[in-house]
């Protein structure tokens, strides 16, 4: 077993055991490590379904997470632009949030 406990058991274990069991499972393993999709791409991909379903509670994870994977801040911030017209506005406008919150926590 890990030492360290994984983003699933940190957010959720107390209160739902087996969610946060199978959300690290997910992500260490089974769907982020798959060949087909390197984690540089699938992380744009998990924010942008996560800004057009308007779940902006998990956002500010993923975008962290984008950052993580290399992708830049122009990167972050033209899907939000994009999916405005997908989407709608309201929820491009709350992911200009969540941006705005990651930079700030990351700018010294």
């Amino acid at each position: 077993m890990n030492a360290k406990p994984g983003v699933g058991q940190q957010s959720m274990g107390d209160i739902a055991p087996e969610l946060a069991e199978l959300t690290d499972r997910l992500r260490s393993g089974d769907v982020w490590q798959r060949p087909q999709l390197a984690p540089r791409e699938r992380s744009p991909a998990s924010v942008a379904a996560l800004i057009a379903l308007n779940r902006g509670e998990q956002l500010p994870f993923h975008l962290h997470r984008t950052r993580d994977n290399g992708i830049s801040r122009d990167e972050r911030v033209e899907p939000v632009t994009h999916l405005a017209l997908h989407a709608g506005w309201p929820c491009a406008a709350s992911a200009v949030s969540a941006l705005r919150a990651l930079e700030t926590a990351t700018t010294p």
